[in-house]
């Protein structure tokens, strides 16, 4: 079903108000050709989206809006240590996550009451708590917007890094993304590396799947709003990636830093600390602020607008810039 004048605060997590000129949410396949080869939208910009979790509309769209509605999660391989799921990309990925520690298969509790959908997964290679997405899939298929040609690319073609892929660059805006297929562990093996999980599994003699899931969606819980009460998209910004030396430096300076290690020669620092030691933190700028839970959170309370939140996060930006030499980038898409 195709929909004109779509309003889409509903659509998005921050509860912006916006229009799409045009609107489709195709269940499969050959659905998205359809849409794709309709004559009304010849020359005409498309977004493709999810569960709008990591969008920020700072104007209605004019154009069409696609968001894929393939919800079906199918075996499509097994063998002693490993079972292959195909998901489609509307599954809901704190569902698909359910999924799979239900049946004991590991490699993505970790990411657990992460937003989105599963076809958003691998664009930005969501993570956390010492696990990123990339670690799971084994291929991604899309659909080419221009010639509509179904092709999929394996996880080294993806081209994975910290939040990134082939589909933030080469492709972006190119693809339609209609299927994951994961690598899960028939006998995982527990992540709480992390301090805040290694501290909620702390009476646990031998924590399971579940048990890892239930601590990071409490942890999650109690750090991030729900967007049901207050608008939010997540973390707004990245977490920089800057030289060893630079991180080492800084962390000498300021004993309440944690440095992460990153690629050879690079450390990673917390956004969040960052934005906190500029004072940005709990603070609220009009319609719009920073949570108090958590400084990687930018919250739209009712009434807000785009605009209002992309100043504030440029603010955000000067003032790390100003103090601390380092350039955060957002983690969300402005359109």
């Amino acid at each position: 079903m195709i929909t004109e004048n779509k309003e889409l605060k509903k659509l998005n997590t921050l509860g912006l108000k916006a229009k799409a000129r045009w609107f489709a949410q195709p269940a499969d396949v050959a659905s998205i050709k359809r849409v794709l080869s309709d004559t009304r939208f010849k020359g005409m910009p498309i977004l493709v989206t999810g569960s709008g979790s990591n969008l920020l509309y700072s104007k209605d769209f004019n154009g069409l809006l696609i968001r894929p509605d393939i919800t079906s999660i199918t075996v499509t391989g097994e063998d002693k240590n490993s079972v292959y799921l195909r998901a489609g990309a509307g599954v809901n990925w704190d569902t698909f996550v359910a999924y799979c520690v239900d049946r004991g298969w590991g490699g993505v509790e970790n990411l657990s009451h992460i937003p989105g959908c599963v076809g958003a997964s691998p664009v930005q290679n969501i993570g956390a708590y010492g696990s990123e997405v990339a670690d799971s899939v084994v291929s991604v298929e899309f659909i080419d917007l221009e010639t509509h040609k179904e092709s999929s690319l394996s996880n080294d073609e993806c081209r994975f890094g910290y939040r990134d892929s082939i589909f933030k660059r080469e492709l972006k805006s190119k693809t339609i993304i209609t299927y994951v297929t994961f690598c899960l562990s028939k006998y995982p093996v527990i992540n709480a590396n992390y301090a805040d999980v290694a501290a909620e599994l702390s009476g646990l003699k031998e924590p399971g799947l579940y048990d890892v899931r239930k601590a990071i969606i409490d942890i999650r819980k109690r750090k991030l709003p729900d967007p049901e009460v207050i608008g939010n998209a997540g973390s707004f910004f990245k977490n920089p990636v800057v030289p060893e030396d630079m991180a080492f430096k800084l962390k000498n300076e300021n004993s309440s830093l944690k440095v992460f290690s990153a690629q050879s020669g690079f450390s990673k620092i917390p956004a969040a600390w960052l934005i906190e030691q500029c004072g940005f933190k709990g603070k609220r700028f009009g319609n719009v602020g920073v949570h108090p839970n958590q400084a990687l959170v930018l919250v739209a309370y009712e009434g807000a607008t785009g605009e209002e939140l992309i100043n504030l996060a440029h603010s955000i930006q000067k003032s790390v810039l100003d103090k601390f030499s380092i350039e955060i980038e957002p983690e969300v898409n402005i359109i």
